[in-house]
């Protein structure tokens, strides 16, 4: 079931921007996931010997871990009782 608001978006509304910051951090992790795997497939076929592959990977990584912790962080500052 795709996430969905149940009134008209209003971009002040804590609702939408929880899902906003949601959808958001789902189009990293995509973009993330689709570059990555185009990077290293080229890397395989062609034998390329690209040493800053692993560096561009893990870095970008460390950069999605720290969006994913910042989402939870804001998740948790925001919920309703």
């Amino acid at each position: 079931m795709p996430p969905k608001l149940s009134r008209p978006p209003d971009p002040n509304d804590p609702d939408y921007q929880r899902l906003e910051r949601r959808i958001n951090f789902a189009l990293h992790i995509g973009i993330f996931t689709a570059s990555n795997s185009c990077l290293w497939f080229v890397r395989s076929v062609t034998y390329a010997n690209w040493e800053w592959t692993f560096w561009l990977t893990g870095g970008w990584a460390m950069l999605l871990l720290g969006h994913g912790s910042w989402l939870i962080s804001r998740e948790k500052g925001t919920e309703k009782s």
